[in-house]
């Protein structure tokens, strides 16, 4: 029995022992208060709203033209003698392009020279530039046969150079508060420029009328290239807004709403009607926000209407 008695006191030690060490064990392994908080929340950037100037703009195209083309043509039929022209080369108003020999003289201006020197016949027509600029177009050679009034070459006249801007009918009540603009080229160039007139047709198809450009500026300027025109829409001083990642609307965009931090680690949803748009900010109308509030700029999509999130600084 005392052997017995001795096991069972024995085993219970051991019991309790154990037990005392996976208690401690269990108390040492489970997460402090502050961990806890910040399990199942998701991680997040915080914004402000700021106060200032905003433009509400509207993007649209200008294509650069020549209005004014200037057709060189031949006098008489004849073979071209001499060609002073090239493709792209500037010309000046009485320079002299062609020299052209009539067929006659071709033909019977020797014979006529030896019978009378006295006639100097030579046949020969000098065709002049009828105005300045750029030679766009180059139909022969030297020594083709022309005909007479054939369109020889094509001369864009350099004071003709417009921008042809590309209006939408219904955007013709913001061109009046317009008349100057800016416009934008792909390479960076920025030229100022006044609406001077307006072409009296419409579009068929797209419904768009034509404003002629003019620019005030000495660099060369090929045709047909297309720069942005920024019309402004509307204009507001003093006014709340918001980055745009910051505002989150539904499936077809009839209710807007921001996620706004309500203390350190709850955010709740507050809607809200939105004015003016820019490329990168939104102008919140009401509610009325301060500048302290922290609103969710990232991590903000599909969170609840009361939410658990991280901060990351």
């Amino acid at each position: 029995m005392r052997v017995i008695k001795k096991y069972v006191v024995f085993l219970f030690l051991i019991c309790l022992f154990t037990a005392c060490k996976s208690s401690g064990t269990d108390k040492k392994e489970s997460p402090a208060p502050e961990e806890k908080t910040g399990v199942g929340a998701t991680p997040v950037t915080l914004t402000e709203p700021t106060t200032g100037n905003m433009t509400e703009t509207v993007e649209l195209n200008a294509v650069s033209s020549f209005l004014l083309k200037t057709y060189v043509k031949s006098s008489a039929n004849g073979y071209l003698q001499l060609v002073n022209a090239e493709i792209g080369r500037y010309v000046t108003k009485g320079q002299e392009l062609f020299v052209v020999k009539t067929k006659e003289a071709q033909s019977l201006g020797n014979t006529i020279t030896s019978l009378d020197t006295s006639l100097h016949f030579d046949g020969v027509i000098h065709i002049k530039s009828p105005g300045t600029g750029y030679i766009t177009q180059l139909n022969y050679r030297s020594g083709d046969y022309v005909q007479d009034a054939e369109q020889l070459a094509v001369i864009t006249d350099t004071k003709s150079f417009v921008f042809v801007l590309n209006l939408p009918y219904e955007l013709k009540p913001y061109l009046t508060g317009n008349r100057e603009l800016q416009l934008y080229l792909a390479d960076g160039t920025v030229l100022n420029g006044y609406v001077a007139m307006s072409l009296p047709t419409v579009d068929a198809v797209s419904q768009t009328q034509n404003y002629i450009i003019k620019v005030n500026t000495n660099k060369q300027i090929p045709e047909n290239l297309i720069a942005k025109v920024r019309l402004i829409k509307q204009a507001k001083s003093n006014t709340v807004s918001l980055l745009k990642s910051a505002v989150l609307t539904d499936e077809i965009q009839s209710q807007f709403w921001i996620m706004k931090m309500i203390d350190s680690v709850t955010a709740v949803k507050i809607p809200i009607k939105k004015g003016l748009e820019t490329a990168d900010k939104v102008e919140i109308l009401s509610p009325a926000l301060l500048s302290t509030d922290k609103i969710l700029l990232t991590g903000n999509y599909g969170l609840p209407d009361t939410a658990k999130v991280t901060v990351i600084k």
